[in-house]
Order: structure tokens, then C-alpha cells, then sequence
């Protein structure tokens, strides 16, 4: 299964918080697929074959700080265990069109990834890819940081390394 963390609203489909979706949007459109949304798992869901995997994808449609009980329900309905998800999210720590992956456990302060590991009530590693979209000055102003539009830059280093990520096969062969 494969999650692009994100908030709901169209308000908020381009803010730094949602690169995680972008992701998922991206990837599904690359493999000819289109994102419906699935009411029962709180968010837009398609399947993909890779590779002879069957994948799932999920763009939760609920607020980041809950975005577990979407991944949950979901991983829960087709037995997935949280070490098979790989998990789409932004990063403070990454500058703009950096991404790194990684397998471990823990949050780094990410509200939504936090909130997985809650759901999940489990110590396990797991699956993540960080997208950089750096930090601001002010450690005050990281809410609204997240939650404001990249500049035009930013925008454009942010989507080259998603395109970089999955025409690459980036996560995928380190993921299936």
C-alpha cells in the first residue's frame, strides 16, 4: 500500500503539506489510473499491478493530524500490516526538490505520521519517502509554512523530484 499523506479542501491540495498526495496523483496517473473516492476508507483509492504486485493507493480526504484512521481502515480491510506501507509525506528537514527514503520508525514531529503510529499501536519500521519542502526562518511560522503554497521555484524543484521518484522507480524497487 502506498499513502500520500495530505489535507482535504481543494483550499489546501497545493500547500507544502500536501506533496504526499502529489505523489499518489502523480504515480497513479503514470500507471494509467485514476484516484476514486472510497467513502468507507475516508479517502481517493486505486489499485495498480507493478511488477506482478498488486498495489494499493490511498489519498486520505481527512484532516493530517487524523490521516491514520484512514490508513488504518483501510490496511485493516485488506490485511496489510503497517511494515508493507510506504508512506508520501513532506519535510521540513529536506530542501525543496530533495527526497530521501527511509525505513524506520518514529514521526520527526510529522502530525500525520504521528498519528499512523497511534492508529497502528505498534513499535514497527516502516516505509516513508520525504519530500523536502525546507523550513522557514521562524520557528513560529511552521503551521502556516506548511500550509501556504510553495513559490514558483520551490513548486517546480518539488514536482522535478517527484517525476525524478517515479520515472526511476525510485521507491518502488526499494518498496516491492
Amino acid at each position: 500500500m502506498i499513502v500520500g499523506l495530505s489535507n482535504p479542501k481543494k483550499q489546501y491540495h497545493k500547500t507544502r503539506h500536501n506533496v504526499g498526495s502529489w505523489y499518489v496523483y502523480s504515480l497513479a496517473k503514470h500507471y494509467f489510473s485514476i484516484l476514486k473516492e472510497e467513502k468507507k476508507f475516508f479517502g481517493f483509492t486505486t489499485c495498480l499491478n507493478i511488477e506482478l504486485n498488486s498495489i494499493r493507493l490511498l489519498v486520505p480526504n481527512i484532516f493530517m493530524n487524523i490521516n491514520g484512521h484512514a490508513v488504518y481502515k483501510m490496511a485493516s480491510f485488506y490485511n496489510i500490516n503497517l511494515n508493507q506501507i510506504l508512506i508520501i509525506h513532506d519535510d521540513l528537514d529536506l530542501e525543496p526538490g530533495m527526497i530521501k527514503y527511509k525505513y524506520s520508525y518514529g514521526h520527526s514531529g510529522h502530525n500525520g505520521l504521528r498519528n499512523i503510529i497511534k492508529e497502528f499501536n505498534t513499535k514497527v519500521n516502516f516505509y516513508r519517502l520525504r519530500i523536502g519542502i525546507g523550513r522557514p526562518k521562524n520557528k513560529n511560522e511552521i503551521s502556516s509554512f506548511v500550509l501556504s503554497i510553495p513559490d514558483c521555484r520551490e513548486m517546480n524543484l518539488i514536482k522535478k523530484s517527484i517525476s525524478y521518484a517515479i520515472k526511476e522507480n525510485f521507491t518502488l524497487l526499494n518498496f516491492i
